[in-house]
């Protein structure tokens, strides 16, 4: 594993053990050249995937863009890293069983699910960028169908009732 530090091509794995989600194994690595310690995760791939998009271009499925996206639309929300880890590896496990090409549609479809799961507001950030709302109105309808839905993660306090 070359070192992102100094590029050397040999390090030593210091600590290996498995994810919280177990979908990934996480190595504590140290290069062997400059000294400095840094971490890697090895997951299991099933095939390559190719993501069809809605103008018909083909391009590799690419996991770091998927978190990127649930990352934003997660932002300052109080939704554990975990989570959203699990959250993505099932999406990607998801796909993989699918076949080797996927839509783009498939894939927001899909985290748009997961999201509405977690958190209502991290569903609609990202419904506001996936289904490209362009008025106020469109917050308020989707606003409305998630108001409608009853919260999956609330925390349930007896005295409350």
């Amino acid at each position: 594993m070359r070192c992102p530090f100094c590029a050397h091509e040999d390090s030593q794995v210091k600590d290996s053990r498995p994810s919280e989600d177990g979908a990934a194994i996480r190595r504590r690595r140290q290069c062997e050249g400059c000294g400095a310690r840094f971490t890697t995760f090895e997951r299991v791939q099933l095939r390559d995937l190719t993501v069809v998009k809605k103008d018909g271009k083909r391009e590799p499925f690419d996991r770091a863009k998927l978190e990127r996206a649930i990352g934003h639309a997660c932002r300052k929300r109080d939704v554990d890293a975990a989570r959203i880890e699990r959250l993505i590896s099932g999406i990607q496990r998801q796909l993989e069983t699918r076949g080797d090409e996927v839509t783009a549609d498939m894939i927001g479809q899909a985290v748009m699910d997961g999201l509405n799961a977690i958190d209502h507001v991290a569903y609609i950030r990202f419904a506001s960028v996936y289904k490209d709302f362009s008025e106020p109105g469109d917050f308020a309808d989707i606003a409305e169908k998630v108001g409608e839905q009853p919260a999956t993660d609330a925390p349930k306090d007896d005295k409350l009732l």
